[in-house]
This record gives structure tokens, C-alpha cells and sequence, in this order.
């Protein structure tokens, strides 16, 4: 019919974008580390973070430890994965970002970083060994997610911060792959 009548082809307005997109960044090098602080500060109930290193965070900002233990004191669930140095993952990984053996250094510092909130109240510690597609840092009802693009070292790959808008949108899909790793990821053991 419309192909007849083309004036009763009715035009359908595009969702741009979700409603749970708060911003996109081009890389993550272009987010101020306070950012990450302020949203993790907010933080009442939960904070997840998964990563392979992610040490731009202790190396900005020394006092996250304390933060994340002043969050579980408040009765905030503190999750946190880092990749295991030792995992075919990790390796793979490396060689793709052309940085060797540096991701296995990283990931082996940054547990250096965590391992003393190890036996905090509320505070967990895991390794894991999956093939990450995204680093997620969740506090709450938002999430940044850095995207890993091939090649490209996490800092340079793009951001998008996310607050969740109801069940099952997107803020869902990252929480549900978090839950998925965390299930699979070992326990770091005190000492």
C-alpha cells in the first residue's frame, strides 16, 4: 500500500538511545578518576568490580581501599574480580594488546593493591580466568562499562555509564554477566 499511497507511510520515531545511557566516552582515559570515586562513594548497597587490572585506580586515587572498606562498613556488598596472571586468558590478552607480559604484571599488582581487604566485613576478593569482553565498575543502580576491543589496551577503548531503568535492560545484561564470572571466579585466600 505504501509502495501506492507513499504520503500514508507514517514515520516511526527512533529511540536514539536508551534511557539508561547517562554518557558514552570515547576512551576511558578521558573520564576523570574522580568519577569513578564520586560513584563508587554513592554506593549503599552494592559495588562489583571486574576487571583484568584496572590499577589506574589505586595508582589515582591511594585511598580506595579505604573507601571500599568505609562502603562495607556501611553495609555496602564489596565484590571485586581481577584476572588471574596465570590464566591462558590473561596471556592471550597480552599478546593481543601487544603488551606481553605486562598484563600479567598488572593483574599480579593489582591483587597486591586488594589482597588487604582481604577478611573485611562485606568484602570480597576473586580471581578469574575468563575471557573478558568488558571491565565493569558497578556501584549500585549504575555501571561504567569499558569496553575491550581487540588490540586495544583497556584506557584507550570506549565507556558507557549506565544508571538502570527497570528489569531487564541493559544495566541487567552486565549485572547478570558480573554474577556469571564472580560463580566462576576463585576466592583469594588470606596471607
Amino acid at each position: 500500500m505504501h509502495a501506492l499511497w507513499p504520503a500514508l507511510r507514517q514515520a516511526r520515531p527512533a529511540r536514539a538511545v536508551s534511557p539508561e545511557l547517562v554518557a558514552l566516552y570515547d576512551q576511558r582515559a578521558d573520564i576523570p578518576v574522580s568519577t569513578f570515586v564520586e560513584m563508587l562513594t554513592q554506593a549503599r548497597e552494592r559495588i562489583d568490580v571486574l576487571v583484568y587490572a584496572a590499577v589506574f585506580l589505586h595508582e589515582a586515587y591511594p585511598r580506595l581501599n579505604d573507601l571500599l572498606r568505609e562502603r562495607a562498613a556501611q553495609g555496602c556488598a564489596v565484590r571485586v574480580a581481577v584476572g588471574d596472571a596465570d590464566s591462558p586468558n590473561v596471556q592471550q590478552r597480552g599478546q593481543e594488546e601487544k603488551f606481553g607480559h605486562g598484563i600479567e604484571s598488572r593483574c599480579r599488582l593489582a591483587l597486591l593493591h586488594y589482597r588487604p581487604l582481604i577478611g573485611t566485613p562485606g568484602v570480597e576478593v576473586r580471581t578469574h580466568g575468563t575471557t573478558l569482553y568488558n571491565s565493569l565498575y558497578r556501584a549500585d543502580d549504575q555501571v561504567m562499562v569499558n569496553a575491550h576491543v581487540w588490540g586495544v589496551n583497556a584506557y584507550g577503548a570506549p565507556v558507557w555509564h549506565l544508571r538502570r531503568h527497570g528489569e531487564g535492560g541493559i544495566f541487567d545484561t552486565y549485572a547478570q554477566s558480573f554474577d556469571a564470572v564472580w560463580a566462576t571466579a576463585t576466592p583469594v585466600q588470606e596471607g
